[in-house]
């Protein structure tokens, strides 16, 4: 039933395509083809996602800093060769239809900082995707936002396309080399088909590189509009095992069957793949739901091993895929010594096994590097 109905919609977009040729044309960036990454002597992308900073209780050590510099020296010690950067809109709860852009500090702030990081990372000869995120001030998901009515929907919708074109052309201006057009948005990214067609191609007539979207890991397969893009973006939270204490062997045969859903994804859509976020916390049985946010928890039973073994399996198993482009590991923060947003057994692998495991991942050859990498 679900590859049915993948087919069914790609071939409903390609369809479109074919009718409306700048819509065919759009997406221009690479080749045709899930081996798209690696037809356009593409390095695989070795990336981490870097976090902004609370600045109420560390002014001046976010993005743009002396801090976020010595983070970057750090990564490319360790072999980085992209970062993802992710400014935030903000909107109070799930019933809202108005996105603020002041979060944590001034939009114009926020401005000045993602162009200078951006700076720091280009002179460090890393490439940079930048990926608007949402704030829900008051508690909630992002992926269920839902204003309740055809009224409330055109507002958030209009005041989201406001809030994703104000970030595309600021990314422009900082010379960023890839652009996310959301992240998450489950709730409506498998409907409201024009309102996306005409939201991406107004963020191409703005921003020149390349796009791709931030779904769910459980979301991808019913997005609408991966076709208008240029890499299908999923947020890789995938659970290994489904009962505590599983085994190494467990979490790697875990992998591999994700990599069978991710590859059939990859070939009906003919499109590369790229892991927008991949990530385990340091606790134990991590890789059961690993999208469990760390602030929420109790009695936690720290584990570097855990969270190293789970990064472990996912790599192994994807990364000699031709068709799987790489991988942005969530996340450090702009200021490296930052401990204020996590606990210990959060997702940051600064200063833990696995960022023994990421050194060595990084010096790996991966299946999509060009044959002249290595």
């Amino acid at each position: 039933m679900r590859r049915t109905f993948v087919m069914i919609v790609t071939l409903l977009l390609l369809t479109l395509g074919a009718a409306n040729p700048s819509v065919a044309s759009a997406w221009n960036v690479l080749p045709p083809g899930p081996n798209a990454w690696r037809a356009a002597d593409q390095e695989g992308i070795r990336g981490i996602t870097i976090g902004p900073i609370e600045s109420s209780q560390q002014p001046g050590r976010g993005y743009g800093t002396e801090h976020s510099a010595e983070l970057l020296d750090h990564l490319a010690a360790m072999g980085v060769n992209w970062v993802s950067i992710t400014p935030f809109g903000r909107i109070w709860d799930l019933q809202s239809t108005e996105i603020l852009m002041d979060f944590e500090a001034p939009y114009q702030d926020n401005r000045v900082a993602i162009m200078r990081v951006t700076e720091q990372a280009h002179a460090r000869g890393m490439k940079v995707l930048l990926i608007p995120h949402l704030w829900v001030e008051t508690t909630g998901w992002r992926g269920e936002i839902d204003p309740g009515s055809a009224e409330g929907w055109a507002a958030y919708q209009a005041s989201y396309r406001a809030f994703v074109l104000n970030w595309a052309k600021d990314a422009a201006a900082a010379g960023v080399d890839a652009f996310s057009i959301g992240v998450e948005c489950k709730s409506w990214s498998g409907r409201f088909g024009r309102v996306w067609t005409e939201m991406i191609r107004d963020v191409r007539a703005v921003f020149p590189g390349l796009l791709t979207y931030s779904s769910n890991w459980d979301e991808a397969e019913d997005v609408l509009f991966w076709d208008q893009l240029d890499l299908i973006g999923i947020n890789a939270f995938y659970p290994l095992a489904d009962h505590n204490g599983a085994s190494d062997e467990e979490y790697y045969e875990g992998a591999r069957r994700r990599v069978d859903e991710v590859k059939y994804l990859a070939e009906v859509l003919e499109m590369p793949v790229v892991f927008v976020e991949v990530g385990y916390t340091t606790r134990e049985d991590a890789a059961v739901q690993p999208w469990l946010w760390p602030d929420d928890m109790e009695d936690v039973v720290i584990s570097e091993r855990e969270q190293a073994r789970a990064l472990d399996a996912m790599f192994y198993a994807f990364l000699p895929e031709e068709w799987f482009s790489g991988f942005f590991v969530w996340r450090y923060y702009a200021n490296l010594d930052d401990v204020s947003q996590e606990a210990i057994w959060g997702f940051s692998p600064h200063a833990k096994m696995a960022e023994d495991v990421l050194r060595e991942t990084f010096a790996r050859g991966f299946g999509v590097d060009p044959a002249h990498r290595f």
